[in-house]
């Protein structure tokens, strides 16, 4: 268990805590897996992995209504106070955001789906491209996120916060490239609104991993730093 989750007035409190955030970090790691597996079916054209991603999801859900469950049942017992308080609090944010990537994830399956299961030609390499590269820079922060999550580490979690800007700078590189292939193409539109879609999804993976940066900023300090470096 974490030392920053020690020292609470009830020690059955320690290990419900430690507990949650032992359930926290499966559910990470298991939509990790999902964006990752979804991903690796991109490369090998596979509509069963795509398959497996879409019925796994329930595994998400179920999790996050364990954790859910688990959260309500602290909160009843114990009535925690301060920074056990606020440790529920994050973890229960936190919940909400790995759910919402489990989301993308079987978002990415389905558009994926209808892309290679509907009689049409397959996209060209060129066109999946950007999906390798987003999909890399995306998966980076999440794990990374993930192992800020786990050791509770607030210097690698504020790191993170401050490297957000190359997924988004990269989002943008590619909506220009595929409207390169629009305008050479017009035959390239419908698998283009395609790829943009899993772009997206994509880009809100990063956004979701920054949340759970910025929740593991408040779980150690207190201090909530969402929208402070909104322009």
């Amino acid at each position: 268990m974490s030392a920053r989750l020690e020292g609470h007035t009830f020690q059955r409190f320690d290990g419900e805590l430690h507990h949650l955030h032992v359930e926290l970090l499966q559910m990470a790691g298991l939509v990790h897996d999902q964006v990752q597996v979804v991903l690796e079916a991109f490369q090998q054209q596979n509509l069963d992995i795509f398959r497996v991603v879409k019925e796994r999801e329930y595994q998400v859900d179920s999790l996050e209504k364990k954790i859910d469950s688990g959260i309500t049942e602290v909160l009843a017992k114990r009535s925690p106070m301060a920074r056990d308080l606020r440790a529920i609090i994050a973890f229960s944010k936190m919940v909400t955001d790995l759910e919402r990537i489990g989301d993308e994830a079987a978002r990415i399956a389905y558009i994926a789906t209808n892309i290679y299961d509907n009689g049409r030609s397959n996209p060209s390499v060129y066109l999946l491209r950007d999906i390798g590269l987003m999909g890399k820079l995306a998966c980076a922060s999440l794990k990374e996120a993930i192992e800020t999550l786990d050791i509770l580490d607030m210097e690698r979690a504020e790191k993170l916060l401050n490297s957000h800007d190359d997924l988004d700078e990269e989002f943008q590189s590619s909506l220009r490239r595929l409207t390169t292939f629009i305008l050479e193409d017009a035959r390239n539109v419908g698998h283009t609104i395609n790829i943009v879609l899993i772009l997206k999804s994509l880009e809100r993976v990063g956004g979701h991993a920054r949340n759970l940066a910025e929740n593991v900023i408040y779980l150690i300090s207190g201090e909530d730093i969402r929208h402070t470096n909104s322009e």
